[in-house]
Order: structure tokens, then sequence, then C-alpha cells
């Protein structure tokens, strides 16, 4: 290796040295599934979030079948989003995880309205992925610690469940929990798009979650979005297509 060469070795060493981690992070790619699911794929990891069954609310949408993840983070095993009929591995119990460089944190919430008497508890994922904090709440419907409050607090994208009935935040309380957390992101889950009418479904609308989020704006998106922890937008709402 001549001396020119050697230089410009060094040169570049020297720059991954000085240069902030974030500035390597790459764009996190969301992709909707619809419901509560997603896959949310990083410069090394992929996470499939809440995979369903086509029942209920979901009976209209594609199952996530086939969906090449690392790992499946789920708010229970209930087949509306802790459906993984090829044993992939899951995390469905609230706990601390490590999974090579990711670590997870589950919290216990209920997932009911009447303190988990019903459906039991609910497990609400927090983790960091692309030097991005990411918060999934899409399981619950009852309500936090403090402590959890705490930890859950602050994160650089929410998912949130707003579409009420007995088993979701409705708009008014999911917009309470966003004041609370304080996301730069929120990306609304559980709830009817383009007006439809589910016979069994109790999803309402957006219209009551949008009406209570004045401060924030409103981004109508694909299936598919790119984000990046260098350009993350502020106080704004994803609402991505089913």
């Amino acid at each position: 290796m001549n001396i020119i060469k050697l230089k410009k070795f060094f040169l570049f060493i020297l720059f991954l040295f000085l240069i902030p981690p974030s500035a390597l992070a790459g764009d996190l790619l969301l992709k909707s599934f619809g419901h509560g699911s997603f896959l949310i794929k990083g410069r090394e990891k992929s996470i499939l979030l809440n995979p369903f069954k086509a029942i209920g609310c979901a009976r209209d949408l594609n199952e996530p079948k086939g969906v090449n993840a690392d790992f499946i983070l789920a708010s229970s095993k209930l087949a509306d989003e802790g459906y993984n009929p090829k044993d992939q591995l899951m995390f469905s119990k609230p706990g601390v995880y490590q999974f090579e460089n990711i670590l997870l944190n589950g919290i216990e919430v209920p997932h009911d309205r009447v303190g988990g008497r019903r459906l039991g508890m609910a497990t609400v994922w927090t983790w960091e992925q692309n030097n991005l904090k990411i918060v999934h709440m899409g399981g619950a419907a009852g309500e936090m610690s403090i402590n959890s409050q705490i930890i859950l607090s602050r994160p650089d994208i929410l998912f949130i469940s707003i579409g009420g009935g007995f088993k979701s935040y409705n708009g008014r309380e999911a917009a309470d929990i966003v004041k609370t957390l304080k996301p730069s992101i929120v990306i609304p889950v559980h709830f009817i798009r383009d007006k439809k009418n589910i016979d069994d479904c109790d999803f309402s609308n957006s219209d009551l979650f949008l009406e209570n989020m004045q401060d924030f704006k409103v981004k109508y998106l694909g299936k598919n979005f790119e984000i990046n922890s260098k350009r993350i937008d502020k106080n704004t709402i994803y609402i991505f297509k089913d």
C-alpha cells in the first residue's frame, strides 16, 4: 500500500470515529399491513409487530404471512395481534429481553377497560432501532402507572390504538396519552378507515382523535414509509393506508 492510499485509509477511519452514530443509522422502513401490524426494518434487524388473523376488525385485510423478520413483538397471544402459525420467535410477555444488539422492554398494561378482568393484560413494547426510540401501544386500553409513563416518555415514534371499543383507547383517551408521553411522531392504529362498516367490529374512525390533536400536523401515507433519525418530523401524525 503506497503512502497516498495509506493516508486515505486513515482519513476514512478517522471520519468514521468523528461522525455521530446517527449519521450512519440510515433510514428505518415501516411497512403497514393494517390493523396494528407493521414490519419495521432497520439497518440490521427487522421486527414484525402484532401479526393478525383476518377476523373481527381485521376480517377484510390480508394476513401478514411469509414476512421475513428476525422476530415478532406482540401485545398478547390473541389471534388479532399475536397470530403466529409458523411458530416464529415471538415476544409477548412483559419483561426485559436482549436480542443481539436490541434491548426490548415489555410493560404490562390492561388490555380492556375493566383492569384486565375481561381480556387480561397486554404488553406495551419500547426499544431503540436506528437510533430512534419506538413505543408500540397497539394492544393497550387501560391506565398506565406513573413508572410506566416515565419509561415510555418522549419516544421518537409512538404507535397507539385510537378506535375505541372494549379493548382500544378512544380518540380522546389516546390524545391524552400522546400529550403525556410527548412523542415526535404518532402512528394511530386500530380504527376504521374509508368509512368501512364491519358488523363485528366496534372501532370508530380517526375523527375524535384528530379533533383532540390540533397541535399536530397530519400526513396521509401509503403502505410504506421511511424515517431517518436525522430528519425526523416533529409533532406529526402519520396515517397509513390499510
